[in-house]
């Protein structure tokens, strides 16, 4: 299947993903870094780290979950208009395996851009040793937010 083709409404919007990622402390603490940004996808890259486990060793669930959710959020925000801002109102996510590995990608893609809602899917794959899993999926909705003085972009 060939990925959608998407036209962004802001000629910024790497710009303004990048900026926006970057006042992001929840990643910040993940140690992610924003690896890919195209209009309808976004990846997250995180390095394995102990604090962010489980009791097995694993990554959590929750962090899983935080980095797919960013890369959704931000997947959806490269098609949005320039005064809109995005909030994520919704999500599943499918655990698949454990999260064991030296580092992570978590991409965001664009199912069906809208004016105010958008849907994306998300895919996390644990790297170990080279090789990627994939260990969870993700449905998310999205809602582009404007004229609300304490949400920017």
């Amino acid at each position: 299947m060939t990925p959608a083709t998407f036209e962004p409404r802001n000629p910024d919007f790497d710009a303004r993903v990048r900026e926006s990622f970057a006042r992001q402390a929840a990643m910040r603490t993940l140690g992610a870094t924003l690896a890919v940004v195209k209009p309808g996808r976004v990846e997250i890259t995180l390095p394995w780290a102990e604090p962010l486990t489980q009791q097995h060793g694993f990554l959590h669930a929750g962090m899983v979950a935080t980095g797919l959710d960013s890369a959704c959020g931000y997947a959806g925000f490269t098609l949005m208009a320039a005064d809109a801002a995005v909030l994520t109102i919704e999500f599943k996510i499918n655990l698949l395996a454990p999260a064991q590995g030296q580092s992570f990608r978590m991409v965001g893609t664009v199912v069906k851009p809208g004016r105010t809602v958008t849907v994306c899917e998300g895919h996390a794959y644990a790297i170990d040793g080279g090789r990627e899993k994939l260990v969870a999926t993700m449905g998310c909705t999205l809602m582009a937010v404007v004229g609300r003085d304490n949400i920017q972009g």
